[in-house]
Parts: structure tokens; C-alpha cells; sequence
């Protein structure tokens, strides 16, 4: 006989969870990316299966929008399906992509009514802009996705990460807002992942992680969100997620993240979102 865990008390389930479903991706960002994802990383040990019965158990305890992230979350194998599988349970769902290659089919899926977008932009020089992706030709690509996404009408949401003395986050602000993009915030790099200059720890977060928002890693890791991934508060795939979130891991380490009651440095919107969603950034 086994115990069923108990359900976790409502005000401790994240109405928001970013799942990080690789980190495959084709940029390799040297200087920045919080994931350490790159060309040459795999999807994890979650399977597809794996994920589906997470993506349920979080529409069960009470999620209300998944973000999926990675990496490239458009690279992995059943990407489709995983977002098929929130949308036919009720929740929202947007993606992070860095809409550098777009398939056909997945324009038509993005047009979805209760999907939006999130991307990342560097510099309206393209040059620039191509030192922080590490990939030739980035800045074209994503700017021609974007343009598409407007022209599609789909929500789209933008970051811009300061990674440079110097860099034209400005510039590549007013551009964007020409080009017709509603959202644009930009933030710092932070010392997570390759953006790393020290040990990091609970200051480097924005103040928000698991307050309402948590993220899932590759292997099942929970932790408060994708930039807080130093401190796993358990594992959705061997423990499920109601287990995790009525844990007391989870409550300390919520509590031990010290609230921010100032937006973050240069122009946040108050939790350190350059795409000014619903959890840190994932471009950092």
C-alpha cells in the first residue's frame, strides 16, 4: 500500500512554471546563457512521457500557464506535443525561443489564442548582436521572426540583457518599439551559467523566484525559477511536483530568497524580466 503525498496548501503552488525541456539550442551565447545549453547538449532524462504526466500534475494542483524554455525548447523531438498537452488541459502557454530558424508548423501553433511568445535581442547592430549569440547571421533571423510574429499578431514579448560596456540597449529598444513590439525591458547579465563571475547565491535572484513561479530542469529538478537553478528543491520526476511544493525544502528556500522591493538596474519592470513575463528571464 502506498501513501498518496499530500496535496501542497494552494497559496504554496506557483501559478507559473517554466519547464526546461533541453538544452540543445543553436547559439552558443559564450558569455551569457544561464543553462549552459549549446549545440552540442541533449534534451535530459526527462522522457516525453515523463513531462506529459508533469504537465498534468501541475494543471491538477493548481498551475495556471507553463513557459517552455531550454536551451531551444523548439529543438526537442516532441516539442509539439508537450505544448499540445498544457493547451487541452486548460493552461496558458507561452515559449522562449530565440526565433532564430521557425518552422511552418510552428507559426501556425504559436497563433494558438492562449499562446504567446518570448525572445531575446541584443543590439540593433549586427555585430553586436551576433558576439553575444556567438552565431552569424542571429541578428537577421530573429529580426525577421519578429517581424513575422507582429505581422502574425502573436503576443510577443522582448528581453534585451546587457552583456557589455557600451552596448546599444537602447538603441535596440527603440528599434524594436518601431518595429511595432509593445514590451521591451532590459536587465543585466547575472551570475548564473556562463554569465558567471561568482559563486552565485540567493542576491543574484530578483527577489521573486518561487513566489509564485517555480521551473522545472531537464533531469526533474525543481527550483524556484530558471536562474535559481543552484537550488534544487527536489525532483518532479521521482517525487511529483504536489511533494515538492508542500515540502519543507521548498518552503525554506522560498523563504530564504530576500525579497527586491526595487526594480532591477537599468529599466526592469520590477522582477528582473527583460521579457517582462511572469519569472526571470531565461536569457540571461
Amino acid at each position: 500500500m502506498t501513501i498518496a503525498p499530500e496535496a501542497p496548501a494552494r497559496s504554496r503552488v506557483p501559478e507559473f512554471l517554466e519547464l526546461e525541456i533541453t538544452g540543445k539550442r543553436q547559439l552558443t551565447c559564450p558569455t551569457l546563457c544561464y543553462a549552459n545549453a549549446g549545440p552540442t547538449e541533449g534534451h535530459g532524462s526527462m522522457t516525453t512521457d515523463d513531462w506529459k504526466r508533469l504537465i498534468s500534475e501541475a494543471a491538477e494542483i493548481g498551475v495556471r500557464k507553463v513557459q517552455f524554455i531550454g536551451g531551444e525548447p523548439t529543438l526537442h523531438p516532441d516539442f509539439d506535443i508537450l505544448v499540445h498537452r498544457a493547451l487541452a488541459l486548460g493552461l496558458d502557454v507561452q515559449v522562449y525561443s530565440n526565433l532564430y530558424r521557425v518552422q511552418v508548423k510552428h507559426w501556425e501553433l504559436f497563433m494558438h489564442p492562449r499562446v504567446s511568445l518570448g525572445t531575446s535581442y541584443y543590439s540593433d547592430d549586427p555585430a553586436e548582436h551576433e558576439r553575444v549569440t556567438g552565431r552569424k547571421g542571429s541578428h537577421a533571423a530573429t529580426r525577421a521572426n519578429i517581424v513575422e510574429a507582429l505581422r502574425r499578431g502573436i503576443p510577443l514579448q522582448v528581453g534585451i540583457v546587457e552583456v557589455e560596456d557600451g552596448q546599444r540597449t537602447a538603441q535596440a529598444r527603440e528599434e524594436l518599439l518601431g518595429l511595432g513590439v509593445r514590451r521591451v525591458v532590459t536587465d543585466r547579465v547575472r551570475s548564473v551559467g556562463r554569465g558567471e563571475i561568482h559563486t552565485p547565491s540567493v542576491g543574484d535572484l530578483c527577489g521573486r523566484c518561487a513566489k509564485g513561479k517555480a521551473a522545472v530542469m531537464t533531469d526533474g529538478t525543481v527550483t524556484p525559477c530558471v536562474l535559481g537553478r543552484f537550488l534544487s528543491t527536489g525532483n518532479a520526476k521521482t517525487d511529483g511536483l504536489a511533494a515538492v511544493f508542500s515540502g519543507q525544502t521548498w518552503a525554506d528556500t522560498a523563504a530564504s530568497i530576500p525579497p527586491r522591493m526595487d526594480g532591477c538596474p537599468p529599466d526592469d519592470s520590477g522582477d528582473c524580466d527583460p521579457a517582462n513575463t511572469d519569472a526571470c528571464d531565461p536569457a540571461y
